[in-house]
C-alpha cells in the first residue's frame, strides 16, 4: 500500500492520472473472460474490504447509523454498481480510450445538478469549459457511430458511456451529502464499494447464477490491478491531493486522466483516431481543465 503522506504532491498527481488512466485498459481483459457482472462484483467486493481494512489501520474504527449504511448503499448502488456496469458494456462495443474521454462530460452534468439541487453558483469559464468538453466527446464519437466498419455496433458503446456518466453523477451528488453529513472518508469508500458489490452479485444471480471462475492468468491481473490500485491507491493518492491543495487543483486529476487513457487506447487497442476524433479530444480534455480550473499542484505545498 501507498503510504501517501511521504509523497510530495506531484508524486500523488501522478500516481493518480496514470493509475486511473491505464484502469480503463485493464478493463478490457476483464470482458470475456467470464461475465460483465461477476467481473464488476468481485473487483469491489475485493476493493471494499481492503478500503474498510486500510481505514481501520489508519484510524480508529468509525461505527456507522443505520441511516448512514442506507445512503452508503444508495451511493454503491450508483458509484460502484450500475455505473461500472455500463462502463465494462460500453468497453465491448468501443475503444477504451473513447469511453475514457466521454467519462469527462462529466463534469457539466454535476454541475447542471448542483446547480438545481442546491443553488451550487457556476461561473462562465466553468459552462464554457463543460460546453467545449460535450462537444469535443461528440467529435470523438461521431466517426466510431457512423461509418466506422471496425465498430459497427459503436452506437452502443455510446449509449452505454452516456448511461454510466449519468449514473455515475448521481452516485457523485450522493456522496457529496454522505460527505457533508460527515460520514469519514475510508469507511464511506468501503461501505460504498461492499454495497455496490452486493448489487451486482444480485445482477449475477439474476443472470442466471455464478459463472465458472476464470482460468485466464490476465484476467486475474488485471482484476488485481483495478481493486486494489485502480480502486483503492488511486483514491488514496487522490485524497491526500485534495486535503493539501483543495478540491479545485486536486480536481485536475480528472483532466489529465483521459489524455493517458487515449494514449494507451492507440498503442494496445484497435483504435487508429480519424482527424475528427484528434480535434474532438482536444477540445474535451481543453474544456475539462477550464471547467476544472486546472492549475499544477503549487510546489510551495509539495511536501
Amino acid at each position: 500500500m501507498v503510504v501517501t503522506w511521504t509523497l510530495k504532491s506531484w508524486q500523488l498527481f501522478v500516481l493518480a492520472v496514470v493509475i486511473w488512466g491505464t484502469t480503463w485498459h485493464a478493463i478490457v481483459y476483464q470482458l470475456h473472460a467470464t461475465t460483465v457482472e461477476f467481473s464488476v462484483a468481485l473487483r469491489f467486493l475485493m476493493a471494499g474490504g481492503l478500503a474498510l481494512a486500510w481505514g481501520r489501520w489508519h484510524s480508529p474504527w468509525t461505527r456507522l447509523s443505520p441511516k448512514q449504511h442506507a445512503r452508503l448503499a444508495l451511493q454503491g448502488l450508483f458509484m460502484y454498481s450500475v455505473s461500472y456496469l455500463c462502463v465494462y458494456h460500453a468497453e465491448r462495443f468501443v475503444p477504451s480510450g473513447v469511453v475514457a474521454v466521454g467519462y469527462s462530460a462529466s463534469a457539466l452534468i454535476l454541475g447542471l445538478a448542483s446547480r438545481g439541487l442546491w443553488g451550487t453558483p457556476l461561473t462562465v469559464r466553468f459552462m464554457v469549459g463543460a460546453m467545449l468538453c460535450i462537444a469535443g466527446v461528440g467529435l470523438i464519437f461521431w466517426p466510431e457511430v457512423v461509418g466506422s466498419t471496425r465498430h459497427p455496433d459503436a452506437h452502443w458503446g455510446l449509449g452505454f458511456t452516456a448511461a454510466a456518466v449519468l449514473l455515475s453523477a448521481v452516485g457523485s451528488l450522493i456522496a457529496s451529502r454522505n460527505g457533508a453529513a460527515g460520514v469519514p472518508f475510508w469507511p464511506a469508500l468501503g461501505w460504498g464499494m461492499v454495497y455496490g458489490s452486493v448489487f451486482s452479485w444480485l445482477w449475477v444471480a439474476a443472470a442466471g447464477g455464478l459463472p465458472a471462475w476464470p482460468d485466464d492468468i490476465a484476467w486475474w491481473l488485471s482484476l488485481t490491478y483495478l481493486a486494489v490500485f485502480g480502486s483503492v491507491v488511486a483514491f488514496a493518492c487522490y485524497l491526500a491531493l485534495q486535503q493539501r491543495l483543495g478540491a479545485a487543483q486536486a480536481g485536475t486529476v480528472g483532466a489529465a486522466t483521459p489524455v493517458i487513457a487515449l494514449l494507451v487506447s492507440a498503442a494496445f487497442e484497435d483504435y487508429s483516431p480519424q482527424l475528427l476524433s484528434v480535434v474532438g479530444a482536444a477540445m474535451a480534455l481543453w474544456g475539462n481543465a477550464l471547467a476544472l480550473g486546472w492549475r499544477w499542484p503549487d510546489r510551495r505545498n509539495s511536501r
